[in-house]
Order: structure tokens, then C-alpha cells, then sequence
């Protein structure tokens, strides 16, 4: 362990899980000098002698050994689990650090406890940062996507360090910027995982669409999403999925098929499902991926359940798998995109509820590289944001709309393929049917409006009237005028 008098630490990285241990490692190899602690002071004595000897990485015994070390401003990135710890770890801290000092969060954590806890450490003279950090362990060993937010005084002094040891597109611009203030960095990263979610969903429909319907296996499987990673759909996720598909356990036989289908998740795919609720934000593609995670987690119940359900008693035989891979290669791409454009009216509405001045091309840019849905994709994203700074759906975009008018006659046959055939496609459909929802210029919204105003006297617009001008109607005779105007629903 290195000792010293002299503050020369640039930052200290606070949790040495992986995580923690890979940024360190990340940021090292960039030239920056690391303190490393762990409230379990012997991970740091492991960590030393393992994973970072023979590097410049600083121990620290206590939080006053870290802070002692540390160059002004002080900077402390805490990479702890989500929730209390991550409070309980401020409070430890802040005693030791100075007016000015800075205190990150490199954590998942909920996009409001980021607002409360900046507002909360500014509140006692310092900096706080919210922080976005995907791309698993590989990422942050070698160059993650980086999503910081919170006091906007702090990103000169974070800067160097993040864009530094972010991952890179081609042209060299750093998966790294700015976000915006409170919880911006945050929620963008929430986003992010939401879509995560649903691209792995769509994945795994495509998947079962394979093996139930056509009958192909493991190794055949992997082909095609090796040859779709050559195309449109190049993506991390298709990338890991072909790997996935094509390995063998030690008897020979794919490891896949020896997996129990019960999805775990750890939170951010429910907090953005609940964001979208709270901002009336049809995010249904993400919402499918989340309860589609809840049903695989019925096992028990699912199995009791096949022995007595009955599918299609009609159930379409595949006349040339060739050709509906072809179908399920373009409904593939235009659920991603239908997903992709309602990730970003999510994003355009808590912008607009909470004051952020989301730069939308740029928040694509920083998923170029590094993180979990990395994609050729997201370079169309960003095309289409440089291109026309106000728009305000992907699918009003010249590419995007002509992807999904060139691939919706595929995209149909899919869906309506997997509902014959009994094999469970949610989010591809809920895709589509957002799709068909957002190109109608009339929804049955007023029948709707004519029930809620019939049993509560909620009131309805008129197609002949201006908008904004409401109306209610004594639909049985013996109601009322008066109207309601207690809740919203």
C-alpha cells in the first residue's frame, strides 16, 4: 500500500466490487491516480495485492485516510448498492470533505433519491453528481457509457476523468457528456435499461418464434442472429446472443437449453415503466418486457398450467422457415425502432416535467459505445436529432418512417403468425399495435370519454367545439348539470 503526505489522488472510488475494482483499474490505465476503500478494509488489502498491483491505485483504511489523500477539489465517486447504503455512505463522508468537494454517485439509483440527495449535499456547502455507468464489468473496465447529472459546477472538475475513461465512437468523441441537472444523468440511465429491457424481450421472442415455431435449434439459431449482427440489427445484444446460442455445456450439448427460463430484474425496467405512468407516457413495449420478466417468474405455476390450458387447436405450419426468418428479421427491427421512439417521448416528457435541456442526439451518441444496447442504430438516432433538433417522434423521421413502412407488411405477419401459432410475442405485438395507435387520426377515445362522463359526470370535448372547452350530458334523464372535477382518471 502506498503512502503519502501530500494530497495526490485526482479521485477516490468508493466500493470495490467489480465494478468499483474495474473503474479503478479503468481509470489508472488513463493516468489518473486513484484512492481506492471499502467499509470491509481488507477487500482493499486484497484488491492491492490482486487485481491492482503493481498499478499507481492508493489504499485507504478509513474515509480520513481517503480524504487525506485527495487533491481540491475533493472528488468521491461511491459505487455502493442502491438505496440506503448510498445515503448511509454520505453521511459518513460529509463530515470529512470541504465547501466545494464533490460526492458521486456511480450506482443505479431511482432518478428522484438523486434530486433529494443533491439538493440535500448542496444544502451543505458541496457538489453532487448522479451518474449513469452501463456496460457491465467489461465496460467499466475498458469504456463504459457514462450518463452524469446533478450540480452543473461540477462537470469541469469530472470531466477529464469521465470523457477519459468512456468508451469511444470511430471518430474518437467520448460515450460521455453532460446530461443536464438533479437527476438528469440518472433518469437517462433509467431509460436506457428500460430499453434494454425491451430489446432483450424482442430478442427473446424472436428467439422462441425460432425454436417453438420452426423448430430450429440452438446452433441454427445462432447463425441467424450472427448473420442479422451483419445488417440493420448489429447490436451488442444480437452480438452476445449469437455467442450465447452457439455455446456448449461439457456434454456438447448447448448451454442455453439447460437454463431455467425465470428472468430476474433489478428495478430500473419497473422504475421506468412507473416514470411512464406518472408522465402518461405510452411506454407499452418496456411495460411487456417487465411483465414478461413477472410471468417467466411463475414456473410453477406456468408448468401446472400447460398440462390443463389448451393452445390453437389449428396451429399454422411454417411452409418456408427461410422466408419468415426474413419476416422476423424485419419485425425485429421495427418493434426496436417503435421501442426506441416511445423511450424517447419518455425522455422528451420528464424533460419538460423536470426542466432538463436534453440534448436527444447526444444522449444516442453516448449509447453508441460501451453500454448494454450499443447498436449501428443509435447512429440513425443521432442522424435524425442532428438533422431536425425539434423532433418530436423517431417515427416522424424520414429514415425511421420509411424502416417501418418497408417492414410493417413482415412486422404483421409475425404478429399475427405467433398469435395463431400460440407462441407468446407481447412486446412485438404491443409494438405494432402502438404503431397502428400512433398513425390513427381517430381512437375510440370517445366512446371512452362518453362512459367516464355517462357513470361520472366527467365531462368530454366536442369535435365542433375549440379544443379546451368542456361538456357534460344528463345521458338517462335523471342526472345532473353539475360535473366532476375531483380527479382525472
Amino acid at each position: 500500500m502506498k503512502q503519502t503526505s501530500e494530497p495526490q489522488a485526482d479521485i477516490a472510488v468508493v466500493g470495490l466490487a467489480v465494478m468499483g475494482q474495474n473503474l479503478i483499474l479503468n481509470m489508472n490505465d488513463h493516468g489518473f491516480t486513484v484512492v481506492a476503500f471499502n467499509r470491509t478494509v481488507s477487500k482493499v488489502d486484497d484488491f492491492l495485492s490482486g487485481e491492482a498491483k503493481g498499478t499507481n491505485v492508493i489504499g485507504a483504511h478509513s474515509i480520513e485516510d481517503m480524504v487525506a489523500a485527495l487533491k481540491h477539489p475533493r472528488r468521491v465517486m461511491l459505487m455502493v448498492k442502491a438505496g440506503d447504503p448510498v445515503d448511509q455512505m454520505i453521511e459518513h463522508i460529509l463530515p470529512h470533505l470541504e465547501t466545494g468537494d464533490i460526492i458521486i454517485d456511480g450506482g443505479n439509483s431511482l432518478f428522484t433519491d438523486t434530486m433529494r440527495r443533491m439538493e440535500y449535499v448542496e444544502s451543505k456547502g458541496l457538489l453532487y453528481v448522479g451518474t449513469g455507468v452501463s456496460g457491465g464489468e467489461d465496460g467499466a473496465r475498458h469504456g463504459p457509457s457514462i450518463m452524469p447529472g446533478g450540480s452543473p459546477a461540477a462537470w469541469p472538475y469530472i470531466k477529464d476523468i469521465f470523457q477519459g475513461i468512456a468508451a469511444k465512437v470511430d471518430d474518437g468523441t467520448p460515450c460521455c457528456d453532460w446530461v443536464g441537472q438533479g437527476g438528469a444523468g440518472h433518469y437517462v440511465k433509467m431509460v436506457h435499461n428500460g430499453i434494454e429491457y425491451g430489446d432483450m424481450q424482442l430478442i427473446g421472442e424472436a428467439y422462441q418464434l425460432m425454436e417453438a415455431y420452426l423448430g430450429l435449434e440452438a446452433d441454427d439459431i445462432a447463425s441467424v442472429f450472427s448473420g442479422w449482427n451483419k445488417g440493420e440489427l448489429d447490436s451488442f445484444l444480437v452480438q452476445i446472443t449469437a455467442d450465447i446460442l452457439a455455446f456448449k455445456d461439457i456434454d456438447g450439448k448447448p448451454l442455453v437449453d439447460k437454463i431455467l427460463d425465470t428472468a430476474g430484474q433489478k428495478g430500473t425496467g419497473k422504475w421506468t415503466v412507473i416514470s411512464s405512468a406518472e408522465l402518461g407516457q405510452p411506454v407499452s413495449l418496456i411495460s411487456e418486457a417487465v411483465y414478461a420478466r413477472c410471468i417467466s417468474a411463475l414456473k410453477e405455476q406456468r408448468i401446472a398450467a400447460a398440462k390443463v390450458l389448451a393452445g390453437p387447436a389449428n396451429r399454422p405450419k411454417p411452409d418456408n422457415p427461410e422466408v419468415f426468418i426474413g419476416h422476423l428479421r424485419q419485425a425485429l427491427y421495427a418493434s426496436k425502432i417503435a421501442s426506441y421512439a416511445q423511450g424517447y417521448m419518455l425522455l422528451h416528457a420528464a424533460a419538460e416535467e423536470y426542466g432538463w435541456d436534453l440534448d436527444y442526439g447526444r444522449v444516442a451518441q453516448m449509447w453508441r459505445g460501451g453500454c448494454i444496447i450499443r447498436s449501428r442504430f443509435l447512429g440513425n438516432i443521432t442522424d435524425a436529432f442532428d438533422s431536425n433538433p425539434e423532433l418530436t417522434n423517431l417515427l416522424l423521421d424520414p429514415f425511421f418512417a420509411k424502416a417501418v413502412e418497408d417492414g410493417q407488411d413482415s412486422w404483421r405477419t409475425v404478429v399475427s403468425t405467433a398469435v395463431q401459432a400460440g407462441v407468446p410475442a407481447p412486446a412485438m405485438g404491443s409494438a405494432l399495435a402502438f404503431y397502428d395507435a400512433y398513425r390513427s387520426d381517430r381512437l375510440p377515445a370517445n366512446l371512452l370519454q362518453a362512459q367516464r362522463d355517462y357513470f361520472g359526470a366527467h365531462t368530454y370535448e366536442r369535435v365542433d367545439k375549440a379544443r379546451g372547452e368542456f361538456f357534460h350530458t344528463d345521458w338517462t334523464g335523471h342526472g345532473g348539470k353539475t360535473s366532476s372535477t375531483s380527479y382525472n382518471a
